[in-house]
């Protein structure tokens, strides 16, 4: 079909020009297509093609262009034109699938390659003759907002799990109102397929989810099918519905540990998260120390102690929503304080332990501690000298 001067909605065209006029057949594909009907900026062009990628390959390498073999065993190749990573794909079939893993064959046919894809908005593909091939109507589901998988939702799952969450996540951002019913029951009825997947591809799906538009609706959607209780046991969608209207940051950790309030060590695991977020969802089911709009100034120099600033900021922002659930002068006002108050560091090491007399070894941990605890006792505020007169003092009447 013809289209309405798609390719002149691209920025920069200078590197396309050149994979067309060395592959004349190639269409750009996928994200890129969806975004240019959308009248959206483009940053990815993604490219689809007939020839076999050791063609693509020797081609591109004949007129000097650089080419990185990023998957060979997919058909993906990546030609670098300019210092822009332009990603060309042979056309593919599917000979073999099983829920994670494809085994793929070349085929010259584009519709058969676009049956292959996940939803109708994803299997477009635009030529360089400006002229749009959709085999599924996927223009007019993007118009209607409407998303749906191509062909038989339940087949697509079939083959890679992981459209089951892709699909709530293409849902949140280009679908509107009840998502596609045939999608959900296909969903419904294949649940133990997601046992299947790797809990990072799973995490890195969720996340984004966290993350996206319309996360309520998405996240109920995902609750009535079962499906986000399969990766999150007993979801407190509560919570997390009154950290968003705390107007919290759009942090994925953070709504995560809402969402799965109390389980952080279980999730950080389920999920396979980073180290630092994994210390993160820990941190944030802790209750100490105790954060209060009322906090005095010497409580918050303890709890500056106590936790690194930002698990603070963090958690202040967990017990808003558990506490009140809307935005509130008081809580931002200590937040303020929190983030204003300068880091306190206790003025005593082993240095000073040893002019005291402190031989090093378990014993100098010890007496440093207790001193550190009268420190942190009075507001964190004492000097070096107030401490080292206190632990001279407490030694003394030790050694009576």
């Amino acid at each position: 079909m013809e289209t309405s001067g798609l390719l002149a909605r691209l920025d920069d065209r200078g590197g396309l020009d050149v994979l067309w006029r060395l592959l004349p057949e190639a269409r750009l594909v996928g994200g890129s297509v969806r975004d240019l009907l959308r009248g959206i900026s483009v940053h990815d062009l993604d490219v689809a093609t007939p020839e076999p990628p050791d063609i693509v390959q020797d081609i591109l390498k004949a007129d000097g262009v650089r080419v990185i073999p990023t998957g060979l065993s997919h058909g993906t190749v990546t030609a670098v034109i300019r210092g822009v990573p332009y990603e060309i794909t042979t056309l593919r079939r599917d000979e073999q699938t099983d829920g994670r893993h494809a085994v793929v064959a070349w085929t010259e046919s584009w519709e058969e390659d676009a049956a292959r894809r996940d939803f109708t908005i994803n299997a477009m593909s635009l030529d360089r003759h400006d002229r749009l091939h959709d085999y599924f109507q996927g223009s007019q589901d993007l118009e209607a907002h409407h998303v749906r998988f191509v062909g038989n939702a339940g087949r697509r799952i079939e083959e890679d799990a992981l459209r089951a969450l892709r699909f709530f996540r293409f849902d949140a951002r280009y679908g509107r109102g009840t998502p596609d019913h045939e999608a959900c029951t296909a969903i419904a009825e294949r649940l133990d397929l997601i046992d299947g997947l790797s809990a990072e591809r799973i995490a890195s799906e969720l996340l984004r989810i966290l993350t996206g538009p319309r996360i309520q609706e998405t996240l109920q959607a995902m609750q009535d099918v079962g499906l986000l209780a399969r990766i999150v046991p007993a979801p407190n969608l509560v919570l997390l519905r009154r950290l968003l209207m705390c107007e919290a940051p759009e942090d994925p950790v953070l709504r995560l540990s809402a969402l799965g309030h109390g389980q952080g060590e279980l999730l950080a695991e389920r999920l396979r998260l980073s180290n630092a977020d994994r210390d993160r969802l820990r941190l944030f089911d802790s209750d100490r120390p105790d954060l209060a709009p009322a906090m005095s100034a010497d409580d918050i120099r303890r709890a500056r102690v106590e936790q690194n600033l930002s698990v603070l900021l963090d958690r202040s922002w967990l017990l808003q929503a558990a506490l009140i659930g809307v935005p509130s002068i008081e809580w931002n006002r200590l937040r303020d304080r929190l983030t204003q108050e300068p880091q306190p560091v206790f003025p005593l090491g082993g240095k000073e332990a040893r002019d005291a007399g402190i031989m090093p070894g378990p014993g100098m941990g010890q007496w440093l501690a207790k001193g550190r605890l009268w420190w942190m006792n009075h507001g964190c505020l004492p000097g070096r000298d107030a401490c080292m007169a206190y632990l001279l003092d407490e030694m003394g009447e030790a050694s009576e």
